[in-house]
């Protein structure tokens, strides 16, 4: 069975850092493309960043320089090292990945993503 299980999630000043897991099981992660998305309620989601299986790695231009997405290939878990957090960063936070089927798709930068988290909340004060 695919779970996807975010943690790290919480309430932190503007300037501060978090760092987002997500515990895999049913693929590895390392064989596959992961990355992380955000959404806050009524807004739409938006791709935050993603590794392949090369350990390239991709950002959206607002997340750049400030975050890192990274994994461990021995605990078959996913991270996202979160700085210099911003208001403008809260929203829940999901980790996904594209396994070819499910009913849940979101397409960004050439990939279907079609298995998620439940997702951590992060919120950033001002």
């Amino acid at each position: 069975q695919v779970q996807l299980v975010e943690s790290g999630g919480g309430l932190v000043q503007s300037g501060g850092s978090l760092r987002l897991s997500c515990a895999v099981s049913g693929f590895t992660v390392a064989d596959h493309v992961v990355g992380w998305f955000r959404q806050d309620p009524g807004k739409a989601r938006e791709g935050v960043s993603r590794m392949n299986i090369a350990d390239g790695v991709d950002y959206a231009e607002s997340v750049k320089g400030r975050f890192t997405i990274s994994r461990d290939n021995a605990t078959n878990t996913l991270y996202l090292q979160m700085n210099n957090l911003r208001p403008e960063d809260t929203a829940f936070y999901f980790c996904a990945t594209h396994l070819g089927y499910g009913g849940n798709f979101y397409f960004w930068r050439g990939m279907y993503y079609d298995h998620w988290g439940q997702g951590t909340r992060v919120t950033v004060s001002a």
